[in-house]
């Protein structure tokens, strides 16, 4: 028998409706507390699991159902739900680390992943190197006797740089070395680094796997002794365990994830073409244009490209950047990304590739009509 298809994972995994009452939507198990028949069944709770619960905290019914989704759809063993995106890469992290320790991690990281590793682990003496990560050279330089964790994101944030999954993993193996990817801009439909030899894969579910901007979450999925560790230090004795009813809205984006991605894809790569072609635009960093750098390298890795993306106009000042995007009418001004809706940043790009000063902006492509939202962009783009 053949294994089931990832829209049918999304349907049917780590589901039982035997359980209850045959709904074919999972209950919300919205409780902090589950009590026990009697006392031997308390005291012998955790050897029940999951038959008994006794916490949210700890564990809850709805947010199991999730975790075992998302694990299958990751090709991973389990996975671990976060009040946060953060949350989950502050787990990841620290699950990896101790005093004295030393981390490699891409230096175009999210901006908050880069504060803890850079500013918050100082303070325990944990150190890390920035590197490009563009060469699985970069990384080979970086490492210390003491590194014992190699952060990736890939593609990476603001400038869409990939790494060599497989290279760099291999080269974490060799030094017994684990490896963690923020797999948020591609999904699990795009792109499954446990298959490439990462250790722990992590999401800011708030972005596509909830995909309707009404949930902030955050997962790390890998192998159980990782993901069972995490659980019970970073996930329970730190707190931030994801709320039942944030999981139940997560397992209700999971069931279109496939097609919003299908969707999120097929405008993006639209909208990229137009802005590459646009006179204003100096430069458009999209891993799914063949003049993206690594274009040949992401397609080896990712069976596809999502919907965020960053173009640079010629000349700019950050005033110029704002008249455009204060025309946008679809796109509207907001962080965050991976829902329905289409949103734009003014945004200051680093040097190098850029030249100081260099302004654009970043841009999710939603699932409106794709020729609404090149309207929107020629419009905003028209010369004063």
């Amino acid at each position: 028998m053949r294994e089931p298809g990832f829209e049918t994972l999304c349907q049917h995994a780590g589901e039982d409706p035997t359980r209850y009452l045959g709904a074919v939507v999972p209950p919300i198990y919205q409780a902090s507390l589950f009590t026990s028949p009697d006392c031997d069944t308390f005291v012998h709770r955790a050897e029940r699991y999951p038959q008994v619960y006794d916490y949210t905290r700890v564990a809850n019914p709805t947010t199991d159902i999730l975790q075992a989704k998302i694990a299958a759809i990751e090709h991973c063993e389990a996975a671990r739900c976060f009040a946060s995106g953060d949350a989950a890469v502050a787990a990841a992290i620290l699950h990896c680390v101790g005093a004295g320790d030393h981390v490699v991690a891409v230096d175009t990281v999210y901006g908050p992943t880069k504060a803890i590793l850079s500013n918050y682990l100082a303070r325990f003496q944990v150190s890390t190197t920035f590197v490009p990560g563009t060469e699985v050279d970069d990384f080979a330089r970086a490492i210390q006797p003491n590194t014992r964790l190699i952060f990736l994101e890939s593609p990476s944030t603001m400038v869409f740089r990939l790494q060599d999954i497989r290279a760099v993993t291999a080269l974490a193996k060799e030094r017994n070395i684990v490896t963690a990817l923020d797999n948020s801009w591609c999904s699990p439909y795009f792109q499954n680094p446990a298959d490439m030899g990462v250790d722990l894969v992590i999401h800011s579910a708030t972005k596509y796997l909830g995909g309707h901007s009404d949930l902030v979450a955050g997962v790390v999925a890998g192998a159980r002794t990782h993901v069972d560790a995490i659980a019970s230090r970073e996930g329970s004795l730190l707190g931030s365990i994801l709320d039942p009813f944030a999981a139940w809205l997560m397992l209700r984006g999971l069931r279109t994830l496939a097609l919003r991605m299908e969707r999120h894809q097929s405008n993006a790569l639209a909208v990229a073409r137009f802005l590459e072609q646009h006179p204003r635009v100096s430069r458009v960093h999209y891993p799914g244009l063949p003049s993206h750098p690594q274009y040949e390298l992401g397609r080896r890795q990712m069976r596809g490209t999502s919907g965020l993306m960053s173009f640079e106009l010629k000349d700019a000042t950050r005033e110029d950047v704002f008249r455009v995007l204060d025309r946008l009418r679809y796109f509207r001004i907001g962080v965050s990304w991976g829902g329905f809706e289409s949103l734009a940043l003014p945004v200051r790009f680093p040097a190098p590739p850029s030249p100081p000063e260099c302004w654009g902006a970043r841009i999710h492509v939603g699932l409106e009509t794709v020729e609404d939202l090149l309207e929107d962009l020629d419009n905003a783009l028209a010369e004063d």
